[in-house]
């Protein structure tokens, strides 16, 4: 059975007439120990879950801000194992924030798919997202889904902005925890920014009884809040924003709490209907 502190999180959020707010960042940048005292900043200033990257050389879906960070980490000598690690002592600390994993497939692979996962499972992963494992393969592979569910791992599901109703029950079907609503086609980045999604998406989610959705790519401002909780979005993701202020003060690592302390505060706030 698959952990419920994505739940949880959502009903606590509903009660209160709140919108979650959820940044992402990459793991391991600049490094381990720096890397675990964003996380700590990220949460003490009012992120209610972290989606969290494993650097990766070949990222289809990030957008050049993200790029840089993977690349730092990467040469800091970032590895699936210590990225684990991080969210492992992490977790220690917080049992119950909901923490996503956002990772493409060939990292899932190299250890084996059923080893990530045990690896997924041991360090308090709640679920995974794999942009580039599409829904179509997931049909007819379920290797993925199977070694998820064995450990206990959730898979969440992307929606796209021009999802047919046929997609639409299918990801209802197979996505856990959240569903990733996309503002957009394309890469991630602030300067992209985002287009609400049609609102038939959302409604037709809810109809066939998917997990909330989450909107990401583009969303950098209070304003984008504000419009995505309108539109019937459960939350937002935010990346870009983020890592940009990573990539700006990493060396400054009183700076960068500061600004991180500050943007996630006015993101939060925007998050409270």
């Amino acid at each position: 059975m698959t952990t419920q502190r994505f739940a949880r999180m959502f009903a606590a959020l509903k009660d209160k007439n709140e919108g979650a707010f959820v940044p992402f960042v990459n793991l391991c940048d600049p490094n381990e120990n720096e890397s675990l005292e964003i996380l700590e900043t990220l949460v003490a200033a009012g992120a209610d879950a972290l989606e969290l990257g494993i650097p990766f050389s070949d990222p289809m879906a990030d957008g050049p801000v993200i790029m840089v960070s993977a690349k730092r980490a990467i040469d800091a000598g970032s590895t699936t194992g210590r990225c684990m690690a991080v969210i492992e002592r992490f977790r220690a600390r917080h049992p119950d924030v909901p923490v996503s994993l956002m990772v493409y497939a060939n990292l899932v692979y190299a250890p084996g798919v059923e080893n990530f996962f045990a690896m997924c499972a041991r360090a308090g992963v709640d679920v995974v997202l794999i942009p580039d494992l599409p829904e179509s393969m997931r049909e007819v592979d379920r290797s993925f889904d199977d070694a998820a569910q064995a450990h206990g791992v959730g898979l969440v599901s992307i929606a796209p902005p021009k999802a047919s109703e046929a997609l639409l029950h299918q990801i209802a079907r197979s996505s856990q925890g959240y569903v990733y609503l996309l503002s957009r086609p394309g890469i991630t980045g602030e300067t992209n920014p985002a287009h609400m999604p049609a609102e038939q998406v959302i409604e037709g989610l809810a109809q066939a009884g998917a997990a909330p959705g989450l909107l990401g790519f583009g969303v950098s401002s209070p304003e984008h809040v504000r419009a995505a909780l309108q539109a019937g979005a459960a939350g937002v993701i935010v990346g870009s924003a983020i890592v940009r202020m990573i990539n700006e003060h990493f060396e400054d690592p009183a700076l960068l709490k500061e600004k991180l302390t500050e943007y996630v505060r006015s993101m939060k706030n925007a998050a409270r209907r």
